[in-house]
């Protein structure tokens, strides 16, 4: 049985169970809990993800069967975390406000259960209320953001509006349930913020690796940075990937493509590394627009993110005697040599 999606055909991420909020009971021993978030009212140029959480659910070429052994790691996390999917929220175009705090309040009550919140969008003003959500739950304050974009998004209006997929960054600083010393971005680059918007965030002390400095110093020197500061004065750590992040040769399916970004190789193992070496509170993934998707390829990506971060979940719970090195032998201890 799937989950109710506004945008498409009932279903749940890669065949897990499906819940409901209406029934805490059908949370009950979940370690994970994905959310759909089908909202593109906040997009300032091609619209179209509020089809995403669908498209990130359902594309693959593996039977949708709740499994997802991982080669490298060495678990299952869909099994492993008793993932359920409870379908989308609903988000009406045209109601931002509304639709902002109706999603809130499902993380709310999926973070109170203990288990991780994750949201598929959707466009990235959602973030505003996963990370509020996960704060409230958390601590405010309490919580880090490592935020993997091409584009800052601490923009102070957009249209006139505080809401929309360009501010939501500096709507967490400025509420505090983010300090602006423990927001760290990853893979910024191209033409904006202006001047005004980089003074603003210098005089928050957030970090920003631009896609310049990754180059040159390497994206796991500037990991190992980056997590250093997420875990410093912090219970917990909120994963944000836009799929922007990566270079539109590779993801095409997304509302503000710039080019030169990361290789879909570097976003996996990085979002796999940030979930093995950090205590994960949330996550969400969002801007995948499937109608400028081309074969699917950035709903694959997307799905692959999610699977990514969930093994490195798994892999981080489990008894440090029962984890396979991420660096060992992929047969190891099955008879390969």
């Amino acid at each position: 049985m799937g989950a109710d999606v506004m945008y498409g055909p009932p279903a749940t991420f890669l065949g897990v169970p499906a819940a409901s909020l209406g029934d805490p009971a059908s949370l009950r021993g979940a370690k994970a809990v994905v959310i759909g978030a089908p909202f593109d009212g906040g997009t300032s140029h091609r619209p179209g993800c509020r089809f995403g959480p669908a498209a990130i659910r359902m594309t693959d070429y593996l039977p949708h069967d709740a499994r997802r052994p991982h080669l490298r790691l060495g678990v299952d996390p869909l099994m492993e975390l008793g993932v359920v999917d409870v379908g989308d929220v609903t988000m009406l175009p045209g109601e931002i406000e509304t639709s902002l705090a109706r999603l809130r309040q499902a993380v709310e009550q999926v973070a109170a259960t203990g288990a991780l919140p994750v949201v598929l969008g959707g466009d990235h003003t959602i973030a505003l209320p996963d990370v509020s959500a996960v704060a409230t739950h958390v601590g405010w304050g309490q919580v880090s953001v490592v935020h993997f974009d091409a584009h800052a998004d601490t923009g102070d209006l957009q249209f006139g509006s505080l809401y929309g997929h360009g501010t939501p960054m500096r709507r967490l600083i400025e509420s505090g349930a983010v300090r602006g010393d423990r927001f760290v971005q990853i893979g910024l680059r191209g033409y904006w913020p202006d001047p005004p918007t980089l003074d603003w965030m210098a005089g928050q002390h957030m970090r920003s690796y631009e896609m310049g400095e990754i180059t040159g110093r390497g994206l796991d020197a500037c990991l190992d940075e980056a997590l250093a500061l997420a875990v410093d004065g912090c219970k917990g750590v909120f994963l944000s990937v836009d799929i922007d992040v990566v270079d539109p040769g590779l993801a095409p399916g997304t509302g503000t493509p710039e080019p030169g970004g990361l290789s879909g190789r570097q976003l996996l193992d990085a979002v796999r590394r940030v979930a093995m070496e950090v205590p994960l509170a949330g996550m969400d993934v969002v801007e995948v627009s499937p109608p400028y998707d081309q074969s699917d390829v950035t709903a694959y990506l997307a799905n692959r993110v999610v699977l990514e971060a969930l093994s490195g979940v798994a892999w981080r719970l489990r008894p440090e005697a029962q984890r396979r090195p991420p660096s060992g032998p992929l047969l190891e201890g099955r008879g390969g040599s």
